[in-house]
């Protein structure tokens, strides 16, 4: 109970797994020592819930596809310092077909997960990085995979100008981790906005990023009506968003 992670998040069968039967686990709640929060899942008595600790229960304990993303990686990373933060909502990407359990989207959290459906990479593990929130070590998007997360969003969800301002922000992406992730990207629309935006803003890297080995896929994609077109990447695009 010592060496648990405070704000870590218990879950049954990895507690019997670790040779902590349901007799045992149970004598434990009775006794004070961990708080049930939902059927299969407890905390340590008196840690708060937190959702870094639930995330890495899923992850580590249950080995779901779930994982913070999109804007919300970019920000507990640095990355987005300069827009306006929402700590009351966290970004959280689930893989297709993945069923999270009702402890997890039942249960009151220090920040609200705000739960999209994604599978943008071919391998999932290509785009997670360690992030170390207090005690808890959980795997988080890369700041290339949470640029991508975002535009996978737009428009309709995530609006172009704020992921174009995040773009804007990505000064140190590196092209050797840059690269793979675009070649393995499965959204044409997602790759042709990274491109696009990555271009018009200046960046050095991105004189360093192999078009070619990239399948941007053919046919016009529409972002916009009565957009402008942006001709090299055939992309309709709002007016304020294309120079």
């Amino acid at each position: 109970m010592q060496t648990t992670s405070k704000g870590l998040v218990l879950l049954s069968p990895w507690l019997a797994s670790e040779g902590y039967p349901y007799e045992l686990q149970q004598r434990y709640r009775t006794g004070g020592w961990l708080k049930s929060i939902g059927k299969g899942a407890m905390v340590k008595t008196g840690d708060s819930l937190v959702l870094s600790g639930a995330i890495m229960a899923l992850q580590k304990q249950a080995n779901l596809n779930v994982h913070i993303g999109g804007r919300s990686a970019l920000e507990v990373s640095g990355l987005a310092h300069y827009l306006q933060v929402n700590t009351q909502e966290t970004t959280v990407f689930v893989e297709s077909k993945t069923s999270l359990p009702l402890w997890f989207t039942n249960n009151q959290w220090d920040t609200s997960p705000k739960i999209f459906t994604a599978s943008l990479f071919k391998e999932n593990e290509i785009c997670l990085t360690d992030f170390q929130d207090g005690e808890l070590t959980l795997k988080i998007s890369n700041a290339t995979c949470a640029m991508m997360e975002c535009l996978s969003l737009c428009p309709n969800q995530f609006p172009l100008t704020e992921a174009y301002e995040l773009m804007e922000g990505l000064t140190s992406l590196r092209p050797a981790q840059v690269q793979p992730l675009l070649e393995q990207c499965k959204s044409v629309k997602v790759k042709r906005l990274f491109l696009y935006f990555a271009e018009r803003a200046g960046h050095s890297w991105f004189k360093y990023i192999n078009t070619k080995q990239i399948d941007l896929g053919s046919g016009v994609r529409s972002l916009a009506n009565d957009g402008t077109f942006a001709a090299k990447y055939q992309l309709v695009l709002p007016k304020e968003i294309v120079q």
